[in-house]
Parts: structure tokens; sequence; C-alpha cells
């Protein structure tokens, strides 16, 4: 089997707080380095209720303090918000505190509304500038040149590891042509899963960052003892994903026990497409899903999320998974 490692967006659920989420993530990380996980990776989301990891280099901050072996890092920064010199600095940092376990995946979406973009000092256009922007960032984290008038203190010359992410064909083209390691989004985008990985392999040029292509893909993952109660679990990022659609994003809701009572049938069919790509049941059915899911993509490492209301419970389901 291929390497596991964790996407945690620090959900927020009903009725608790962002501390209280925060110090949820930096449990799991713990548990996740025991269970031999080899990344965990943090999202940069704004303007969420239910996501309490905007200040990605922050919260990450707190996951390696609470840990020593496992990989952290950003899966991903939306760079379009960000100078690349900031950005250099601050995975710099985590560099200079966490030493060589630290990783930077980029973005090419703001991450957010067109309302917050602004809010964020930025605006669409952002965005275009992506490859560019990425080309800067390598360049502050790499060896300084001695001609060099601007430097990232702490950054330059940590070598951070820096993933392109994407949900479609834009950041496997990207990735491949700056020979970079590249991560698909098909826990929440799946329809351009294959074509991503496929273009991505076939158009990947050699680096002095990656001699071969290296390519992960998430999968969302509810694991438990029981079939019911894995689906039980799952329904909350249903709720949540339904909630969304609507306009309408909050915390992450609570279970419940038929959401087909709750939601009508055209919502619930588009938040299971987006959720296409879910390890949802008993840990055999679990196992023999991501195993089938290794094997139809070819992917060096499979990412795992899981959008639980009950910490327990999520817990239980990455050991579960983690068993595989």
């Amino acid at each position: 089997m291929v390497p596991l490692s964790i996407l945690d967006l620090a959900p927020i659920t009903a009725g608790s707080s962002a501390g209280e989420s925060l110090r949820r993530s930096g449990d799991i990380a713990v548990h996740a380095e025991r269970w031999g996980y080899q990344r965990f990776w943090m999202a940069e989301h704004h303007n969420m209720t239910g996501i309490a990891s905007a200040a990605t280099a922050v919260a990450l901050a707190h996951i390696g303090n609470v840990t020593s072996t496992i990989r952290i890092g950003a899966g991903g920064i939306m760079l379009p918000n960000h100078a690349p010199l900031v950005a250099a600095e601050q995975f710099g940092t985590l560099a200079a505190l966490y030493g060589d376990r630290v990783d930077l995946g980029l973005g090419r979406a703001p991450g957010t509304d067109g309302v917050t973009l602004r809010a964020l000092r930025r605006d669409y256009n952002s965005a275009s500038s992506f490859p560019d922007d990425v080309r800067e960032l390598l360049g502050y984290l790499g060896d300084a040149d001695d001609t060099a008038q601007i430097r990232a203190v702490p950054g330059q010359g940590s070598h951070v590891p820096v993933w392109i992410l994407g949900s479609s064909l834009y950041g496997a083209q990207l990735a491949a042509a700056f020979g970079l390691p590249y991560a698909f989004a098909s826990h929440f985008a799946p329809d351009h899963l294959h074509a991503a990985l496929d273009t991505y392999r076939r158009e990947f040029k050699p680096s002095r960052y990656l001699s071969e292509p290296y390519a992960m893909a998430a999968v969302n993952v509810f694991a438990a003892d029981t079939a019911d109660a894995a689906l039980r679990m799952k329904s909350s990022m249903q709720l949540q994903f339904v909630a969304l659609r609507r306009g309408n994003p909050g915390p992450l809701p609570a279970p419940v026990d038929d959401i087909h009572s709750l939601v009508d049938p055209v919502s619930l069919a588009g938040a299971n497409h987006a959720l296409k790509y879910t390890a949802c049941g008993t840990p055999e059915e679990v196992h023999t899903y991501l195993r089938d899911f290794v094997a139809s993509t070819g992917v060096n490492e499979l990412m795992l999320t899981c959008h639980a209301y009950d910490h327990t419970a999520r817990l239980r389901s990455f050991e579960i998974a983690a068993g595989v």
C-alpha cells in the first residue's frame, strides 16, 4: 500500500469554537504520527464559519509543536491571496522551527468569495500571475543568488518542498512543466481526476526538485465498526455540502440517522457527486475501497480527510484507515 497522509480542515462543529477545533486538530496529528501517517496538511479558507484553518501557517506551528516526526504542510496556501515573499517567510519560519518536515502546497483558487477576496486586498486577476508567483516563491526558498536584492529571512536556502494542488488540468500541466509534485483535490472535485493524473505524468519534465512524477490524490474516509455508524458519520458532511451549495455555509452539523428525510433527492445527488471519492463503511469495506482507488489511479500517495462531527469517531476513522 502507498503512504497515507491526512488533510485536516479543522472543522468547527455546531456548538463548538475555533479554539476547540484547532486543539482537536493537534490531537489528531499526535495520533496520526503514532499510526504511521506520512503528512498532516491543513488548508486555507476564508470567511468560512465551519473551518478554523484560515491562518494556515499559524495553525501548522501548533501542529509542529505537538508532533516530532510527521511532515506538516499546507494543502494548501492559496497563492493569489499572498505575496510570494510573505509565503516564503511563513514557511521558512516553520522550517526554521521544525526542520526538514515542512511542505508547501500551492493552489490557484482564492479559496473564498469575491467580497472576501476584496477584504484580503486581492482581486480575481491575481490568479493570472500564478505561474510567475510560483517561480518567484521557489526562488525565495532556494539558495540565495549573490546578486539578489530581496531574500526571504527565514526561508532562503530552506528548500521547503513545493507542491502544486489542483482540481482541473491547469494545475496538472503547471506541476508537470515545473517538475513539481502534484496533489489532486478529488475529495470534493472528482470530475477531472484521471485526466489530470494522465496529463501530469505525460507532460512531466524532470527538474532539480523531482526526477520523475509524484502524484497524490485525496479521498474522504468515514470508517467505523459498523456500516450504519459510518453512514451516519458521513451525513454531517453531506448536510454541510448541501447548505454550502444553497449559499448557507456554517459549522459542521450533527449527524442524522436518515439524511433522505431531510434533504431532497436532487440536492443530495449533487452533494454525493462532489463526494464521489469516499471510502465509507466497515474496516474491510474501507480497506478494499482504498486499495481499489490506488490501483485505478496509480497514485504514489493517498491523502485522507474526514469531516466528521464527533471527534472520537473521527479519530477512529483515521485509525481504521491506517490499518490498510
